[in-house]
């Protein structure tokens, strides 16, 4: 919070702007900036697509009803299909497509009232390359929970709600961010697990390889499996390119991305796999 209200204020900014996809992500990122700036300073826009469920649009409003947020949806069906009709695109570059669309959404509106993009990506998703490039997570001029992992940001939302009514206020974060299972919503039924580790492993090993500095052989030693091993290793080192991209953020951790784990960008070595 510390971090963002000092990034709004020095560099001229009064208000934000972000996605509101209903995740858990978005829901902590803006509750961060409604802390920092004030519920009314942020603008959260959701963008559904085809894929977007009902109780993601349903979450993101309930969130910004909490918030006092300026709740905005602006459907992408339309600039999606305006796409398509050009370029028609399958797969992984259809699903980006839709991602980078949202991108676009919030630059517009930025430019056009001058508010600071907030990028709500995580340290998890930003170490594996889980992210599209240039799209609503990862555009924009700051990114509050950038070294935050994923375990730790539902800690936070917790943290953070029990706060709340430790206060006798009305939790921020719906209970219902918090529990789903995480998604995109790119494709029908997709879910983060479908493309990497459960969570909680997951962050595990990437504390380990990263913020540890242990190789291969020490990470198999602590008695993690070769095959999760060599995802994350593989991972890690391949999106390098993405993180150097990234926006600036809060550093919370021993080692941060961006400012203390600097690797070149293109290299042909990789940490030897099995």
């Amino acid at each position: 919070m510390t971090g963002l209200a000092g990034y709004v204020r020095k560099n001229g900014f009064r208000s934000v702007v972000l996605g509101a996809s209903g995740g858990i992500d978005s829901a902590l990122t803006a509750t961060i900036a409604a802390d920092a700036v004030g519920g009314a300073n942020v603008v959260a826009v959701s963008m559904p697509s085809a894929y977007s469920s009902e109780h993601s649009k349903d979450d993101a409003a309930d969130l910004a009803k909490r918030l006092g947020a300026d709740y905005r949806v602006q459907p992408i069906g339309p600039m999606v299909d305006a796409f398509q009709g050009e370029l028609h695109l399958t797969g992984v570059a259809e699903e980006n497509l839709q991602a980078r669309v949202r991108g676009v959404v919030l630059m517009a509106l930025s430019n056009a009232e001058g508010h600071l993009v907030v990028a709500p990506g995580n340290k998890s998703e930003l170490a594996t390359g889980y992210a599209t490039i240039y799209d609503a997570g990862s555009i924009g001029g700051f990114a509050p929970i950038k070294d935050v992992d994923k375990s730790r940001v539902w800690r936070l939302a917790r943290w953070r709600n029990d706060q709340a009514l430790d206060a006798g206020e009305i939790p921020p974060i719906p209970e219902s961010s918090i529990t789903k299972p995480p998604s995109a919503e790119l494709r029908p039924g997709q879910t983060d697990q479908d493309s990497l580790p459960p969570y909680e492993l997951l962050d595990e090993v990437l504390d380990a390889y990263i913020e540890h500095a242990e190789g291969r052989a020490e990470l198999l030693a602590r008695g993690f499996d070769p095959e999760v091993v060599d995802t994350v290793v593989r991972l890690v080192d391949r999106a390098e390119w993405k993180r150097r991209q990234y926006p600036p953020g809060t550093k919370v951790t021993a080692l941060a991305f961006g400012r203390d784990r600097r690797l070149p960008i293109t290299s042909r070595w990789r940490e030897p796999l099995g």
